[in-house]
This record gives structure tokens, C-alpha cells and sequence, in this order.
């Protein structure tokens, strides 16, 4: 067994765990899970970047079904030419590429980053993308995700929340914290999880198998 497939192994028996124990304590509790900088990336870029018919190949599976963290990665270059080397691209391919930092990532790069929900890029920062292949100059993309909450349609219905609503979200601990703002992201096949990013994560105390309780 390599460690990649240990790696994968462990990181499924500790969602499965806090899946327990969320649906074992409270229907408003839900598993938190921390977003570090990361990208996503449009069929064309993947290819300027990584070569013609480039695909991405899986790393390990993410919580929402679907979606994985890929093997490839690159180098993300600010407005004032500081670099973040290997930036994990995060699949599958989607329409458009964008880049998720946190705040203290984008004051790193120049950048002051919105706060934007996933795919709202008009307007944003532009970055430099460099691949093994090629390079591309990102002219908007660059974004601080807005925090949210994924949910299944019929699990928001059952606990009383909608798509598209604000919520706050409270957590446990000697650092516990109330998350206001939070858009609740319903879909027919998703999972219940936050995302925060790595300054949300480390202002609350909070790590991996953290929970958070939703409030509305």
C-alpha cells in the first residue's frame, strides 16, 4: 500500500466519523472542513498549462461527491511577483478558471481579495499560471470564497433552511466562534459541510473532525 492510498484511507474514515457524529448529536450540526489555497481550472487553461489533451488525474476523493483533489498543481504568481509554488488544482474542469486564497494569502500576492461565492469572478484580480507546459495570464479570477455550507435538498428541507440564505454557524472550543454570513448551497446530491478557509480555521481554534452548529 502506498502512501497516497493510506493517506486517502484515513482521510475517508475520519469524514465517516464526523458524519456519525453529526447525525448522532444534532440535526443542525455539521462537519467543518478547512479549504487551503487552492484553484480550479478550464479545460483550455488545463491544456495551455499542462499540454494538449491534458487530464487531471486524482489525487484523493473530496467530501462532495464528484469532486477530488488532483495530482497536478502550479505556480501562482501575484500583481507584485511574489509566487506561491505548487497550488493544488482541485476537479473536475470547470467553465472558468479561479484561484481561492485566503485573506493573508492575498495580502501576500497585492491582492485585496473579495469575498465572493464560487464562480462570481467579474471584476476580481488577475494572476500568472505556471504550468510544466505553458503559462497564462489570468486576467480576473482570484477570489477569497465566500464561507458556506453544502447541504443536500432534502436535508436543508427537513432542518428548515433554503438555498441561497445567510445563516450563522457557532463553534465549540476555548477559541469558539459565531460565523455570520454563511450561504447556505443546497444541491440534490450534496453532502452537509462547511468550508472555511485557513484564517477562518485558525482565528476559531479549529482543525481536522471539527463541527460547527447551525443557527437561523
Amino acid at each position: 500500500m502506498t502512501d497516497g492510498e493510506l493517506r486517502a484511507i484515513v482521510e475517508r474514515l475520519v469524514r465517516e466519523a464526523v458524519e456519525i457524529q453529526v447525525r448522532g448529536t444534532s440535526c443542525r450540526m455539521l462537519p467543518m472542513n478547512i479549504s487551503a489555497r487552492h484553484m480550479h481550472v478550464c479545460q483550455e487553461h488545463l491544456e495551455v498549462l499542462f499540454g494538449r489533451g491534458a487530464s487531471l488525474s486524482k489525487l484523493r476523493d473530496l467530501m462532495q461527491p464528484g469532486e477530488f483533489a488532483a495530482n497536478e498543481t502550479v505556480a501562482v504568481v501575484g500583481v507584485n511577483r511574489r509566487v506561491f509554488e505548487q497550488v493544488r488544482i482541485l476537479g473536475p474542469v470547470r467553465k472558468a478558471t479561479q484561484i481561492e486564497l485566503s485573506y493573508t494569502d492575498g495580502r501576500f500576492l497585492g491582492m485585496d481579495l473579495p469575498a465572493r461565492v464560487s464562480g462570481d469572478i467579474a471584476g476580481t484580480h488577475p494572476a500568472v499560471l505556471i504550468g510544466p507546459k505553458g503559462v497564462v495570464q489570468l486576467r480576473e479570477g482570484v477570489i477569497r470564497a465566500l464561507r458556506h455550507v453544502h447541504i443536500g435538498e432534502d436535508d436543508a428541507a427537513r432542518i428548515g433552511v433554503r438555498n441561497g440564505q445567510m445563516v450563522s454557524v457557532r463553534t465549540p472550543g476555548p477559541l469558539g466562534v459565531t460565523f455570520d454570513q454563511v450561504l447556505i448551497r443546497a444541491g440534490k446530491n450534496a453532502l452537509r459541510e462547511m468550508h472555511i478557509d485557513t484564517d477562518e480555521a485558525n482565528a476559531a481554534g479549529l482543525g481536522a473532525g471539527a463541527t460547527g452548529e447551525l443557527l437561523f
